[in-house]
């Protein structure tokens, strides 16, 4: 027998969907206030449809009007896409956007005596773009197929910024409905409830900082479902593949890899391995410079050793550093940090104790927990990895997390861009009570189905 919506289910959807309007069409990031009371609007209609569930297919349906509502959107909360349209424009017009920082080309004057490197723009549209970068001094980190994609929006809309935000919103909203169609594939394949999807598709945070904020996880989680789909179909080298251009897009499902090693043994796994890696450096062959991997270090090295936002362990590691030698000790810390998220992750492989593909989305959840909870910095936008993974899983934590980070937005409230600590302390111990009582409790339901 199909369940039917309730005019209590109909009503908190649509309170949901009023409040994604209001986000993406009347509410600066600086209106913290406003902002925050939005999100809680739409993360109390989440919860709400966790506990009463829509039938599936409504839930399918108001989460793909939820996406819709932000077609003609310009991005809010974010303004990375400004350095989007500025790689897509080097990369359309044939030139490297790992080779120069936006500093190094943008023109000094409205009348240049030489064609900007921005071809498609004139001098000044070009220094007008340039304004708007939060990262002019800083090489692209962005990786091969979002650099494609990027090229690709900016072919297509040269001078228009609508069209280019349409584009790399359609990218986004296409990635989603496949992801859509591998969780329930997954799901069924692994024999869980297929209801479960909707916890990724419903949730407020995927919805505004993927197709509203235009975040290339949105790729990333499309790729690394595909992967495990095709793998456990046993479609090894295809599979492996998919990761590489989930790599391409961004480069943190290289965590997936070692992952690997239990599942698939050593032969196949090296095979898998050099497979992958082969696809990922084909990808970047195109832009292969003699100081491709320089410049990219050099931008890596900054986002782990200068830059600090909405931080966990490492900010109180922090505080201890500057009661000790009186100054920031990041240099040092990122590295040490570094080293305890490989540390983390061996020893997530060793102690994992029935690794199966099945048991593959937990244990990458549970690895990038730990990667984000040594990291120097966590957007928002980061936690959605961690709520698609929890669809497979028993913890829950991630979605209380997703419901929490949004109070790091508070940063953006004047210009000098000032985190509230207590707020940031606020979403920490939260997660960190709710990630123990989630552990504990799950460890004594097993420990006591073991002894029946």
């Amino acid at each position: 027998m199909r369940r039917r919506v309730t005019a209590g289910q109909l009503t908190v959807a649509l309170l949901s969907l009023g409040a994604y309007a209001v986000l993406a069409y009347a509410t600066p990031r600086a209106h913290f206030g406003q902002l925050l009371g939005l999100y809680s609007l739409a993360f109390g209609a989440y919860f709400w449809l966790l506990w009463r569930p829509l039938p599936l297919g409504t839930g399918l349906l108001v989460a793909l009007v939820a996406r819709l509502l932000w077609l003609p959107a310009t991005p809010a909360l974010s303004d990375d896409y400004y350095r989007f349209r500025w790689d897509g424009a080097l990369v359309a017009n044939g030139q490297n956007p790992y080779r120069h920082r936006p500093d190094e080309l943008v023109p000094v004057s409205d009348v240049a005596t030489e064609p900007s490197p921005l071809a498609a723009l004139s001098s000044k549209e070009a220094r007008q773009l340039y304004t708007r970068l939060n990262s002019p001094h800083y090489y692209s980190v962005y990786p091969p197929v979002s650099q494609a994609l990027f090229g690709l929006g900016h072919s297509l809309f040269p001078t228009t910024k609508p069209g280019f935000l349409l584009v790399l919103r359609l990218y986004i909203l296409a990635a989603e409905t496949v992801t859509a169609l591998l969780l329930l594939a997954l799901l069924r394949q692994f024999g869980l409830p297929a209801q479960r999807a909707l916890d990724y598709l419903l949730n407020p945070l995927v919805i505004v900082e993927l197709s509203g904020n235009l975040h290339f996880e949105a790729l990333v989680i499309c790729g690394v479902l595909a992967a495990l789909w095709l793998l456990a179909r046993g479609r090894l080298v295809l599979s492996a593949g998919v990761l590489a251009g989930a790599i391409g897009a961004k480069l943190l499902p290289l965590l997936v890899l070692p992952l690997l090693l239990r599942r698939l043994g050593w032969r196949r796994f090296l095979r898998y391995t050099a497979l992958c890696l082969a696809a990922v450096l084909a990808l970047f062959l195109p832009f292969l410079s003699a100081d491709l991997l320089q410049n990219l270090s050099h931008s890596l090295d900054l986002y782990f050793h200068k830059f600090e936002f909405n931080a966990s362990l490492y900010y109180l590691l922090r505080l201890i550093g500057y009661w000790y030698t009186g100054y920031n000790q990041i240099a040092r810390l990122g590295t040490l940090l570094g080293l305890a998220v490989v540390v983390w992750v061996l020893g997530l492989i060793w102690l994992e104790k029935r690794p199966t593909l099945a048991s593959l989305p937990q244990t990458l959840l549970l690895t990038l927990t730990g990667y984000f909870a040594l990291a120097t910095t966590v957007h928002p936008w980061y936690i959605t990895s961690l709520v698609a993974m929890s669809v497979f899983s028993r913890y829950r934590y991630a979605l209380v997390w997703s419901a929490l980070i949004p109070l790091s937005y508070a940063a953006y409230q004047t210009k000098t861009y000032t985190e509230n600590l207590g707020l940031v302390g606020l979403e920490y111990g939260v997660v960190a009570a709710v990630l123990l009582w989630e552990y504990f409790r799950l460890k004594g339901s097993v420990q006591h189905s073991d002894t029946k």
